[in-house]
């Protein structure tokens, strides 16, 4: 087992121009490899005008179009099952794989073969490694293990890395939480939301998380908001780790590593990772918020050049840290969907700056949000669950609290705060949705 603090020393420390010539290279590779055996690229290339032997200098890389999760969808559609990006048919695949997908809308289909798996697991043992997971830990999955990529690659990654991997699907969660107690867990994955549900349900049981032998959370799967970390960290007794993937690439991008720069550095010798303007596609500098767009060198099935993610990121330079990675930054992580802002009376409002101030509330166990449209105007509920202990002589006040810290952060636009009985919100095990947009539509 190597001492180093990084799973690839090599690349994770390469100076920038040395890593910028390594992505640029990579580039053309798998350009010309999409232009040889993609349907669709071979016609969307020839439309944009562009072909491989033009990447000649980085800024080249504004030649290539932008991809859609819209162009893939009408392309699945046109072509079922799974569209003319595939460069092979599922002959040559081992994995299929789905966007969570929503009601009413075709997931995303994915294929996968041996060695875009391997690579998927390759990208989770960045992250492992990088938060200090080791061969002697145990590492428990919780996860569905559906068709949902979700923590598949995670799960291959951690047998890739050595450490005992309990895969805890298909389970209540009193019994997920009893497993991790019982096989002396040390490093759980999980989303955001439950790993909140499970601290609550280990109450419950009267089981005792911060003194157990967890001591690492990955998580993935939903921003984290500062509060809701330190939450985690609370009612486990345990570090936490963010990361974030996606279906479209079949593992994750981004990883948290132990000195915590406030943020996640990226992948950038699998990756290049651009910010742009949503309404111009401009690149935008360091520090700007915008939204994300990627390009995959590790996967052959389906090539993944210049995807529009609609995931809001901030991306600063890798100075910012002092770990020896060369890596660039998204400052926070994932900040959000540019997609998820509502406008509410004038006031912008984004899902994560809710919760990053319900969970300073730790009278608060679960909440939903709600915007509707009365005649003309517009109103935003706040639905409250408190904990179990929560005396019913402190609603008034709470309630108050929670209004007026809203309302600070909102420009002062006044949220209604509504008190809901206990286990009368939904839970969530994957992606938690907390807020419902239900104004008319037109």
């Amino acid at each position: 087992m190597h001492t180093s603090p990084y799973w690839n020393p090599k690349t994770e420390t390469l100076p920038r121009e040395e890593l910028r010539a390594l992505q640029l290279a990579k580039l053309r590779r798998i350009t010309e490899w999409a232009s040889a055996r993609s349907p669709f690229y071979q016609r969307t290339f020839a439309a944009a005008g562009f072909a491989p032997d033009q990447l000649k200098a980085w800024d080249d890389i504004q030649r290539i179009p932008f991809l859609t999760r819209e162009e893939w969808m009408e392309s699945q559609t046109a072509h079922p099952p799974y569209g003319e990006l595939p460069v092979a048919g599922p002959d040559a695949a081992i994995r299929l794989h789905t966007t969570s997908g929503t009601s009413g809308k075709t997931p995303l289909r994915a294929l996968d073969s041996r060695k875009d798996w391997s690579w998927a697991a390759e990208m989770w043992c960045y992250s492992l490694w990088g938060a200090g997971v080791r061969p002697n830990d145990i590492g428990y999955v919780a996860f569905g293990y559906g068709t949902f990529i979700g923590f598949w690659g995670l799960h291959n990654g951690l047998e890739k890395l050595g450490a005992l991997t309990i895969p805890g699907g298909a389970q209540t969660t009193p019994a997920r939480v009893k497993q991790i107690i019982d096989f002396g867990v040390t490093v759980v994955a999980s989303t955001p939301t439950y790993a909140l549900r499970m601290a609550q349900e280990a109450e419950t049981l009267g089981l005792d998380l911060p003194n157990s032998p967890v001591r690492i959370i990955i998580l993935s799967g939903e921003p984290t908001p500062a509060a809701t970390r330190a939450l985690i960290e609370a009612q486990w007794g345990a570090k936490v780790f963010d990361t974030a993937g996606m279906t479209e690439i079949s593992t994750i991008f981004m990883f948290e590593p132990a000195d915590q720069p406030g943020g996640c550095h990226i992948i950038e010798d699998h990756f290049i990772e651009q910010v742009i303007d949503p309404e111009t596609g401009e690149e935008l500098p360091y520090g700007e918020a915008g939204e994300r767009v990627t390009t995959s060198f590790g996967r052959s099935m389906i090539p993944l050049l210049r995807y529009r993610t609609k995931d809001l990121v901030v991306k600063i330079p890798h100075t910012a840290a002092s770990n020896g990675r060369t890596f660039d930054i998204y400052e926070g992580g994932i900040l959000g969907r540019v997609d998820d802002m509502k406008l509410v009376r004038g006031t912008n409002v984004y899902p994560r700056a809710i919760e990053g101030i319900v969970r300073q509330f730790a009278e608060v166990d679960e909440f939903q949000v709600e915007i509707t449209r009365e005649g003309i105007r517009d109103e935003i509920t706040l639905h409250v669950e408190t904990i179990e202990s929560f005396a019913d002589a402190g609603w008034d006040d709470l309630s108050r609290a929670l209004q007026t810290e809203l309302a600070d952060g909102h420009e002062g636009l006044r949220f209604l705060i509504n008190r809901r009985s206990a286990g009368e919100l939904p839970r969530f095990e994957l992606k938690a949705r907390r807020l419902s947009d239900l104004r008319p539509v037109g």
